[in-house]
């Protein structure tokens, strides 16, 4: 399973994955979910992953593959006019990838299945962040939608939906994605560290912070102990059920 957010504020964009693909009594494995293209001060684009590992690294590689043989394929992932087109090659990419992997009659929400987050900015446009699906089609964030999630959403999201704020700053940003991912790693062993967070600042061009979290994360230990405690407080806080 995985867990990958993509969110959206005034300053920018942040993204968060967790790495665990596999879960087992004695197998568990990791693999990076978030991958990075950038051309320094012309546009930067961030995609996240979920679903069948062969089918996400397939999109990946073809997207790099295709950016070492420009001849072959115009436009590359580098080269797209607007984060609209880029949104539609990884869109044509994955319709590509499940074509060629699943057995004729079977759909693409069938095993091998796969969804992104895409995000980034290209000089002359605003950050843009898109959901895309294993059909192929995307949508885009709104106002009203500032964030998508993929894989086990179920667990993070009401304290996003309850706490995000679009002028938050990228510390306060990170602190809610932080609780998000130990609450859904506190609920389901097939979401797990390390993490990976990434933040865009807006017309920068550059990416401002690539980090990966792990368990002796002096931070990340210090926002779960705090975000328990602080639960038990409010919990023990509110009037008890009248008999």
């Amino acid at each position: 399973m995985t867990y990958c957010v993509g969110l959206k504020i005034d300053r920018g964009l942040v993204f968060m994955s967790d790495t665990r693909t596999n879960a087992g009594i004695d197998s568990i494995s990791t693999f990076r979910k978030m991958h990075l293209w950038e051309k320094p001060g012309e546009r930067v684009v961030v995609l996240m992953s979920a679903g069948n590992l062969a089918t996400t690294q397939a999109v990946v590689s073809l997207l790099d593959e295709r950016m070492k043989a420009v001849k072959d394929r115009t436009p590359t992932l580098l080269a797209t006019l607007s984060m609209f087109q880029t949104a539609r090659l990884v869109g044509d990419t994955v319709k590509e990838v499940i074509a060629s992997s699943t057995p004729e009659g079977e759909r693409a929400d069938s095993y091998f299945n796969a969804s992104f987050i895409l995000g980034g900015q290209i000089r002359g446009s605003e950050p843009r962040l898109f959901m895309i699906y294993p059909e192929g089609n995307f949508i885009e964030s709104t106002d009203d939608t500032p964030f998508f999630q993929v894989g086990e959403t179920k667990y993070g999201k009401p304290i996003i939906i309850r706490a995000y704020d679009r002028a938050m700053s990228f510390a306060e940003t990170v602190k809610l994605l932080m609780i998000s991912f130990d609450s859904t790693l506190k609920s389901n062993l097939s979401v797990g560290l390390p993490l990976d967070l990434l933040f865009y600042e807006k017309d920068s061009f550059r990416v401002a912070l690539n980090k990966r979290i792990g368990h002796d994360d002096p931070y990340y230990r210090t926002v779960s102990d705090g975000w328990s405690n602080a639960l038990k407080l409010a919990f023990k806080s509110l009037p008890d059920f009248p008999d």
